[in-house]
């Protein structure tokens, strides 16, 4: 972008390493060109390590390394002047940001090497309007010009809102020229597959001779439709170049889409990570994988339909819910809708129809039916609101299913999710609906990879219900007795399988449920009138886990289980410096954190976590 105050051409960098490992450290290098009207790039190999110890050689390459933006904005390398966040958003949504090659990463004798583009190269990478619209004249539905939320889905998770800020209002925005023109080339190469196989419509303009054939040209343009949904994941604008491990990171490195400025561009044709081939493989490492562990197992009958419009009786039924407001995984999706719409289309009725709209399924407010996620956005930012139309899906939702099972049936729900307010959600939900948690079991169910910082879930904890058996309202004395019981030994079950973390807090929810959603309402015993909420329930579950923990904690090998009986903010600090590993420190630092914030226990909590 230009600078505001010298008129330069401006780099926005986060970052000038290339390759920072102890063996090889490569650096892009950042000066003003000679009439100081924009930078000249070059490269640095062998970058020495500088310091006595850790820390100094830790800051000097913070120091050296550092590009030119951190969170308040960038500073031009040719006048001291800072561009401000608002000014660089200002300059995306008046269309003034634009892209340069900096460097290119190539195979070398030993391993990766690094060096500037050459002038072939930076040709290579142009791509003309008249080009790209030759080419999706095409493809059906044209350029993926369908636009991008600027709304903020919930306070908790922002999605791709943030794209909007900058600019980048469509999903076509958010690629290069070139990525364009080799995913729409890719699109076509997908749908020429019916030449093959033949087609019971017309796809590309040829017709099928049997069922056997539309079968396998169905399969085969579907494989390949993901094929080319996973190479746009490794070839958009928002892809990063991972300096310490050298490897391209791909666009959805979590669930949600952030700004990315120094972005890296594969060459789908190369053998290297991201490639087409690469996708091809994993493609067919689930197919092959899938097919195995179902041999002889019978087809399954496969309906896309809402929740809320369960018919039939079953022995089992099982679900994965929206985790709340976590993720808003329908404007995510969008992001692979737009190509899976053009690379599919014509193929079948059914995929027709379920791409008949630009853009994922969200909330019909009509229907009063649609995604089921507490997202604001949806219901004009009235937070209420959108809780309120959460809590009734779920009810209604499990409310069909406890209909639709047989007296000995099951529902098992998976879940994982660290927030209290998506649990008492839930848990509200089954009760009322009619269930009882008849058991449940955390499973680790996420890669490690995607489980960085002792803060994530690394297990869903699957909760095991059946019909609830006309009850009297319960106590709360008697409830919490029992609850208390029950959840002893499953703890040390669960402690002794490994269980740690956030993990271990919300493994232990399932097995205190058993006790109280066994009665329809559970009230208190020394307050007339008065019920016990799922909120303070689940609430005495987790300090009873904590206590257990730091019980554990401070327990010597030999010794009996020791019981902490300390307060909340102290045993919340032991627990979370156990789980994150770090050294022993003066408790009082957590207290004092407390006061010097005059925050409340609960506040502190949620600080902690």
């Amino acid at each position: 972008m230009r600078c505001k105050g010298c008129r330069a051409t401006l780099p926005l960098l986060k970052t000038k390493w290339l390759a920072k490992k102890d063996n090889k450290r490569v650096l892009l290098t950042v000066t003003p060109n000679a009439d100081w009207t924009g930078v000249v790039f070059g490269i640095e190999t062998d970058v020495p390590q500088v310091g006595g110890n850790a820390a100094q050689r830790r800051e000097h390459d913070k120091r050296c390394g550092a590009g030119t933006m951190n969170r308040s904005g960038a500073q031009c390398p040719c006048c001291p002047t800072i561009m401000r966040m608002d000014d660089i958003r200002y300059e995306g949504r008046a269309g003034r940001l634009g892209a340069v090659m900096t460097a290119v990463v190539v195979d070398g004798v030993k391993g990766k090497e690094y060096r500037l583009p050459t002038a072939e190269e930076l040709r290579a990478a142009e791509v003309s309007k008249e080009e790209l619209d030759e080419l999706y004249e095409q493809i059906p539905f044209g350029l993926p010009e369908e636009p991008i939320s600027a709304e903020r889905p919930s306070p908790n998770s922002r999605g791709a809102s943030g794209l909007p800020r900058y600019g980048f209002d469509s999903w076509q925005k958010i690629f290069t020229e070139r990525q364009l023109m080799a995913l729409g080339s890719f699109v076509n190469i997908v749908r020429s597959l019916a030449v093959q196989y033949g087609t019971s419509r017309d796809i590309a303009g040829y017709r099928g001779k049997s069922k056997n054939a539309e079968i396998w040209q169905e399969a085969v343009i579907a494989y390949g439709a993901m094929c080319l949904d996973r190479l746009a994941d490794y070839s958009s604008a928002i892809c990063s170049w991972h300096n310490s491990g050298e490897k391209l990171r791909n666009t959805f490195g979590r669930f949600a889409l952030p700004m990315v400025w120094d972005y890296t561009e594969v060459n789908p044709l190369s053998d290297t990570s991201g490639n087409f081939l690469g996708a091809l493989e994993w493609v067919a490492r689930f197919i092959s994988h899938t097919l195995e562990n179902t041999n002889g197992s019978p087809t399954p009958a496969v309906c896309a339909t809402s929740a809320t419009q369960i018919t039939g009786e079953y022995d089992t039924i099982i679900t994965d819910p929206p985790y709340y407001d976590a993720i808003p995984y329908s404007d995510l999706m969008d992001f692979f809708h737009v190509w899976l719409r053009r690379s599919t289309q014509g193929l079948c009725a059914d995929i027709d129809t379920a791409f008949r709209e630009p853009l994922g399924p969200k909330w019909d407010h009509d229907k009063n039916d649609g995604e089921l996620i507490d997202q604001p956005s949806r219901f004009n930012s009235d937070v209420t609101v959108s809780r309120m139309a959460y809590e009734d899906g779920m009810f209604r939702t499990f409310r069909l299913c406890l209909g639709a099972l047989r007296d000995d049936g099951r529902l098992v729900v998976a879940f994982a999710n660290k927030q209290p307010e998506a649990w008492e959600t839930l848990v509200s939900a089954l009760i009322r609906a009619g269930f009882v948690v008849d058991g449940s079991w955390p499973i680790q169910t996420e890669m490690q990879t995607k489980v960085a910082g002792g803060a994530r879930l690394s297990s869903s904890i699957w909760l095991v219900c059946k019909k609830r058996q006309p009850a009297r309202p319960g106590w709360d004395t008697t409830v919490l007795a029992e609850m208390r019981e029950r959840i002893r030994t499953q703890l040390r079950d669960f402690w002794d399988a490994g269980i740690r973390g956030p993990d271990f807090v919300w493994a232990a929810t399932g097995p205190a449920l058993e006790a109280f959603s066994k009665y329809p309402v559970v009230k208190k015993a020394d307050e007339a009138g008065a019920q016990m909420s799922v909120s303070e329930f689940l609430r005495e579950v987790r300090r009873i886990v904590v206590d257990f923990v730091v019980g554990r904690v401070l327990t010597q090998d030999g010794e009996a289980e020791a019981v902490s009986g300390l307060d909340d903010v102290t045993t919340y600090y032991l627990l979370h410096r156990k789980d994150f590993g770090l050294d022993k420190a003066p408790i009082g630092a957590c207290i004092l954190y407390a006061l010097s914030c005059n925050l409340s226990d609960s506040e502190l909590t949620d600080r902690l976590d």
